[in-house]
């Protein structure tokens, strides 16, 4: 059954068509019975979903709407905005995966019928997994917002626990927080009236879960909208959250305190008797946050909304592992209500160290002999108004690693943020030592983050040997282990770049030589690749033209767009990839949509930026994934000669026809960029040369890289003795 009541924006119908936005605007303008707009703005009016798909398939524009996009397409424009749709959604789903007969009955009827059967049975699907509803209870007043339509409740304060809960301790040696009443409940079934407007979307979802599976399709619904609402949402990289978990290791009870998207518990290993524990300031995200992890595991789930520094929904939890990316520069976290917080074991925090506050909350929630891994700003290793807390945390053995990430590991993406493992101390250390450690080597040129895998390795075998014999001897530039004591000064300063040697300093003069060496050969090669004179006394021919769009009607090349990671974690090609002629450097979260994967001949576009950039794919290139803002256009060989294509695809005036411009950017439509119909063993001649220039291209970049490194290591080697001055 449609819904009537979905609306549609032009971005949206032009995503139902395959079009760009100004084909849109064009059928506005020309066809007298395109739908009216129903609601939006005179310069943002949005449609109705129904008509517009109606409207598209009388036209031929397309056969049918993609399940998957009719979907997003409901849920964007869901009446009651589309987080709440995503939480009726995300319910549904999860009465779908784990009772998918009851779903059956409820949806045979209308959808009055539907909505007024689906509250019963969401409550005896929820309870089981989050834990009974918390009723009767106001919330707290130090909470942000109001609560979600939507999950799980934690256990009351008072409420009696199981021997075995992690729940379960002697408060006399750990208070808890003060709290009026705990905070409310993540996600609660929503009532038949809120359900009923979700009725048409809630069974697209169930037949596209029946496709693709619910957990996948949650997936695929909560990617689009973070996608889509990027400056709303602050996102741990999957490649850093599995880091973090694994530098946590086996646990089975586990919190997160400031969840967010659920991407640090989600990148946990599970196990069959494994206990989450997630909260969230936010209601929408803790709702969500629960529902994906209870799509994602069989373990319990314990999700709750409210701050959670000052309204701590588990003040009696001991957990195995805290993972935590907690926010950063908070100066209203609750210092002037939180003094005597019995959380502040190793000093009160200063109003603007909120990330000190996060720690010993972390620390807090540990058994003793747990561990928490934090994200942190680097500031928090060395503000002075801090040294008094991070002495602390080293006199008593509960700071155990300090790790510097490259730039680029995780928002604020032009800071290279710390990780902090810190240990719940169970007994103090005879002599204790901490780890230090530098992995700002593995950043790359690219914009898809550092290299992952070589920080992992780095720092998982550095935490391994620490971990298991107390020290860990010296690894050049980066990793060492410091006694405690060493760091005990006036500024108890742990930034790792300030304690560790810089790598391979005694070699520097023999590195160099090495270097020159190389732009040496290479600068030979542009001279021997340096194209030869123009030839000017031939006329400028008068070619036919046809454009990108109209050899894709056709049958000449096909078009596709990237964005998407499919099921496998293979290369990402990025657009500064592409623009700076570097190997694949980026990722892309998982998504159940396949990934366009490139093909030798390929020839790859980037749609932002304004540069005059077409990039052939070769061997080396070939498999990784299309990113964001590239369109990848793969001719038919025996019609098109890919060289010659990307080669005409370059040129500047043809570019300033197809480009429109923003106030602040600049957007290629690529369908609309030109090139000659000329036969191809004519295309091929052309290519050749074009093919040239791109090595030539190649060349001078690789000349100017290393001609940077040597000017660099040149300055660095003077300036500390390892080159001579003459």
């Amino acid at each position: 059954m449609q819904d009537n009541a979905t609306e549609v924006t032009a971005a949206g119908i032009a995503r139902l068509a395959g079009v760009g936005r100004a084909a849109v605007s064009n059928w506005r303008r020309r066809h007298a019975d395109f739908p009216k707009p129903v609601g939006g703005t005179e310069t943002s009016p949005s449609f109705a979903l129904a008509e517009v798909e109606a409207w598209l398939r009388k036209q031929g524009k397309l056969a049918e709407v993609p399940l998957r996009e009719r979907v997003w397409q409901q849920l964007a424009g869901h009446p009651e905005g589309p987080v709440t749709a995503l939480i009726h959604a995300g319910c549904a789903l999860l009465l779908i995966h784990d009772r998918p007969t009851v779903w059956l009955e409820a949806s045979a009827g209308s959808d009055e019928r539907l909505a007024a059967m689906l509250t019963g049975a969401l409550e005896d699907v929820l309870a089981p997994r989050f834990g009974p509803p918390v009723r009767g209870r106001g919330v707290h007043s130090g909470t942000a917002g109001g609560a979600a339509p939507g999950v799980n409740s934690p256990l009351s304060v008072n409420s009696p626990l199981p021997v075995n809960s992690p729940l379960a301790v002697n408060t006399s040696t750990a208070a808890p927080t003060p709290a009026s009443a705990p905070p409310p409940p993540a996600v609660q079934a929503p009532s038949g009236p809120q359900l009923l407007p979700s009725a048409p979307l809630l069974r697209g979802v169930a037949e596209l879960a029946a496709a693709s599976g619910a957990r996948q399709t949650f997936e695929f619904l909560l990617g689009r909208h973070l996608d889509a609402n990027p400056r709303q949402y602050t996102l741990t990289p999957t490649e850093l959250a599995g880091l973090m978990a694994d530098l946590a290791g086996t646990a089975r009870t586990l919190l997160d305190p400031a969840c967010g998207t659920g991407a640090l518990l989600r990148a946990v290993t599970p196990r069959p008797d494994q206990e989450l524990y997630a909260q969230d300031s936010a209601p929408d995200l803790a709702a969500l946050t629960a529902l994906r992890l209870a799509l994602h595991t069989p373990a319990t789930v314990r999700g709750a909304a409210g701050d959670t520094l000052r309204a701590d929904a588990y003040p009696g939890l001991r957990a195995d592992a805290v993972l935590c990316h907690p926010p950063f520069n908070e100066r209203n976290w609750g210092h002037d209500e939180l003094a005597y917080d019995p959380r502040w074991e190793y000093g009160f925090p200063a109003r603007n160290e909120s990330e000190l506050a996060w720690a010993q909350h972390a620390l807090a929630r540990l058994r003793d002999g747990g561990t928490a891994v934090l994200l942190m700003p680097p500031a928090a290793a060395s503000r002075r108004s801090g040294r008094r807390i991070r002495a602390d945390l080293l006199r008593r053995g509960a700071l155990r690693a300090v790790v510097a990430l490259p730039l680029g590991a995780a928002p604020p993406y032009n800071i290279p943020l710390h990780l902090w493992v810190l240990r719940r101390p169970d007994k103090a250390p005879a002599q204790p030592e901490v780890l230090l450690a530098d992995t700002g080597q593995y950043a790359t040129e690219g914009r898809g983050g550092p290299d992952w895998r070589a920080v992992r390795e780095a720092v998982l075998d550095a935490w391994g040997a620490f971990d298991r014999a107390g020290t860990l001897d010296e690894r050049p530039g980066l990793a060492r282990s410091l006694p405690v004591i060493d760091l005990l000064d006036d500024d108890v300063d742990l930034a790792p770049a300030r304690h560790l040697p810089p790598p391979a300093a005694a070699d520097g003069a023999g590195a160099l030589t090495a270097v020159r060496e190389r732009l040496g050969e290479t600068l030979r090669l542009t001279a021997e690749l340096t194209p030869p004179p123009a030839d000017h006394a031939q006329p400028a021919p008068r070619w036919p033209f046809t454009t990108v769009g109209e050899l894709a009607r056709g049958g000449a090349l096909v078009l596709r767009t990237g964005g998407n990671g499919g099921h496998a974690r293979v290369p990402v090609l990025t657009d500064h990839d592409v623009f700076a002629q570097t190997a694949p450097s980026g990722a892309l979260p998982e998504s159940d949509e396949d990934a366009v994967l490139t093909q030798p001949g390929d020839v790859v576009v980037p749609v932002l930026g304004g540069g005059s950039v077409a990039r052939v794919i070769d061997d080396a290139t070939a498999g990784a994934a299309l990113g964001r803002n590239l369109v990848l256009l793969r001719p038919d060989p025996t019609a098109l000669d890919p060289w010659f294509l990307a080669g005409f695809l370059r040129g500047t005036a043809n570019n300033r026809q197809a480009s429109s411009y923003a106030s602040t950017a600049t957007r290629l439509d690529v369908r609309r960029l030109q090139l000659p119909r000329l036969p191809l063993d004519e295309q091929r001649r052309y290519g050749e040369r074009f093919r040239a220039l791109d090595d030539f291209e190649r060349a001078l970049r690789h000349a100017g890289r290393l001609g940077e490194q040597l000017v660099r290591g040149m300055y660095d080697g003077l300036t500390d003795g390892t080159v001579a001055p003459d």
